[in-house]
């Protein structure tokens, strides 16, 4: 789950990590209020959406009066702002976030995130700051200083120590940033988060650092221990496909191609994605229905995968073990009486009871639905049937 940037910054700032001086706002009455209580003579007016790039899409502005404020305000709110990480759909700004200007000396990115593969929480940072990580790993991979930190143990100052001699700190700001950077790692660690990012993490002319804008997601499977985080949920900035979803036990992610997926398990998900891309396709979504699929759950995820407008043809594929093979079966017939399917339906299904279920498909006699003798057959299959070349 993520976060806006104001909730992001008023949990550091419980953690006793700097932060800019800002208020959230979601008119204009309230923004020239806001400047009132804010003071100063210089502010930013932030557009509040989860993305990336809000600067670069006009989503972030320095003002140097009220009216700057007012102007900049009328500008973003209410208004679409569309990002390399919104896609060309764009996100309506419904509240902006109106912090005090403060003075920069240099900018740095500093950040935290689990490493899969040593499985411990990496933290990273570069003196690229501003700039989004995947430029900087992509052009100068060298300015990336990373280090893996046990659980068992924690962060320590040399942890710290590491990172500042990479980003060239001089010994007069080691402390400072030794502090900042154990804080974040409290924040990672007690909040179950899976991703901080600081960019930029500023110095200050006072030589201080103070976190400048600030990202978090978190872990979806510990929120039930964190209700305070839970009760930041914006559902307006997650897709209603993939809420609807979750109620009903449902792994759903929306993609950009025309081949839907059904399937049990994620990492048969992954390995289908994978294959209908080796086969020329594009998957439209990512579907796990899970080892407790009913009918009524993979009616509901054909639902789901019909109403993105692109999918052209469905490969479900499935591996009956825990999930029986002709509860699947029964679920596509009964989504075919409730959801009228008329595209190509390509049906893998393997493991308990999947003689019974091709028994039921056959004897349903429906057109559309294609049987697949294997994971290959099935994905060329699918792809073949969404470019309408399937006789």
């Amino acid at each position: 789950m993520n976060i806006h940037e104001y909730q992001a910054q008023s949990i550091l700032a419980n953690y006793g990590v700097p932060v800019p001086s800002g208020i959230v706002v979601d008119s204009l009455k309230e923004a020239m209020t806001a400047v009132t209580e804010l003071g100063g003579r210089q502010w930013v007016v932030k557009a509040q959406i989860h993305a990336g790039g809000r600067g670069k899409a006009g989503g972030v502005k320095l003002a140097n009066s009220p009216a700057e404020v007012e102007e900049h305000v009328k500008r973003i709110l209410g208004k679409k702002l569309v990002t390399h990480q919104t896609g060309p759909e764009g996100k309506i700004v419904k509240k902006v976030y109106i912090t005090k200007a403060i003075d920069i000396k240099k900018e740095y990115y500093l950040g935290m995130v689990l490493d899969r593969t040593s499985e411990m929480p990496v933290m990273i940072a570069s003196s690229e700051g501003g700039v989004e990580i995947e430029e900087v790993a992509s052009s100068a991979p060298e300015k990336i200083i990373k280090v893996r930190i046990d659980p068992l143990i924690g962060f320590r100052s040399f942890h710290a120590r590491k990172l500042g001699y990479g980003l060239k700190l001089p010994k007069e700001q080691m402390k400072d940033f030794s502090q900042f950077a154990a804080k974040l790692y409290k924040v990672y660690r007690e909040k179950d988060a899976n991703l901080i990012e600081i960019n930029p993490l500023v110095l200050q002319e006072n030589g201080k650092f103070i976190a400048l804008d600030a990202k978090i997601g978190f872990d979806d499977n510990a929120l039930i221990r964190h209700p305070e985080i839970l009760a930041m949920r914006d559902p307006d900035e997650e897709d209603p496909a993939e809420l609807e979803a979750g109620h009903y036990g449902l792994s759903y992610v929306k993609l950009n191609g025309n081949v839907g997926c059904m399937v049990n398990g994620a990492g048969l998900a992954m390995s289908t994605m994978d294959i209908i891309k080796h086969e020329g396709g594009e998957p439209a979504n990512f579907l796990d229905v899970g080892g407790t699929a009913t009918a009524e759950t993979v009616a509901k995820g054909f639902q789901i995968i019909l109403r993105d407008k692109n999918v052209k043809s469905i490969f479900v594929n499935i591996f009956g073990g825990i999930v029986r093979c002709d509860r699947i079966a029964n679920g596509i017939l009964e989504a075919i009486k409730t959801t009228k399917v008329k595209i190509p339906i390509v049906v893998r299904l393997d493991g308990t009871n999947a003689e019974k279920a091709a028994q039921i498909l056959q004897n349903a006699s429906l057109e559309n639905i294609i049987p697949a003798f294997n994971l290959a057959d099935g994905s060329q299959k699918a792809v073949k049937a969404a470019k309408g070349e399937l006789s």
